[in-house]
């Protein structure tokens, strides 16, 4: 059976999710383990999330939390099948600021949570969670990808029923902060192993330290 899956979040955009689960891929399957790293784009493209696209792409652009549910038991079902030892998994599970931005309330969220929590067993699961001031997560996005993608950014939030009301970045940010202390604490009430991890002045390298000598006695690589 899949041994692990360690999602990744974030608590903006910015934060260094993507590379850091880079290097966790890289690091883990240099121990030898079958890994499956799951890119944040991947839930468009992957066959057994087909399902999920075609909701999204079919015009509502929201997916029914029965469909994320049952994809991501069969993503596990598959890598079980294929021998996968760890999952490394940028922004999937557990949807929470998708199911945020489609309208969906606490509560809702909540029950979907839990039901992805069961989808997955008997795998463990480890939780990532890098965290930063929004406000400074934002500035290091517009200055990575230009100013145009702050356009782009809070146009989206402002398309969707749950984030219509944020009309800029500092809106942006208002919600982050509020989606931040949500998130974390319906991840408290799961039975996964949360691992919260302050980035502020961090650099990647650091980051990715700190989460490898977290996650080495809870892979059973022995602590260095």
């Amino acid at each position: 059976m899949t041994e692990h899956v360690i999602a990744v979040l974030g608590s903006s955009p910015g934060v260094g999710k993507s590379t850091l689960c880079r290097a966790l891929a890289g690091w883990i399957s240099g121990k030898g383990c079958a890994v499956d790293h799951f890119k944040e784009e991947d839930i468009l493209t992957r066959p057994v999330f087909r399902p999920v696209a075609e909701e999204f792409n079919g015009g509502s652009g929201r997916v029914r939390p029965r469909t994320l549910v049952n994809s991501t038991r069969s993503y596990l079902e598959q890598a079980r099948a294929e021998g996968v030892d760890v999952l490394v998994t940028d922004a999937l599970l557990p949807f929470i600021p998708s199911l945020v931005a489609w309208g969906h309330d606490e509560a809702a969220i909540a029950q979907v949570v839990d039901e992805v929590g069961r989808a997955v067993e008997p795998s463990r699961v480890s939780v990532v969670y890098l965290r930063d001031d929004p406000e400074a997560a934002l500035r290091r996005a517009v200055e990575r990808e230009g100013p145009r993608w702050a356009d782009w950014y809070v146009d989206r939030l402002r398309q969707s029923p749950g984030t219509r009301s944020v009309t800029d970045l500092a809106a942006a940010a208002d919600h982050l902060c509020w989606e931040s202390e949500l998130t974390l604490r319906l991840l408290a009430a799961t039975r996964w192993n949360v691992m919260v991890v302050d980035v502020g002045d961090r650099d990647a390298a650091e980051t990715e330290r700190d989460v490898r000598q977290r996650l080495e006695g809870i892979l059973g690589f022995g602590v260095r």
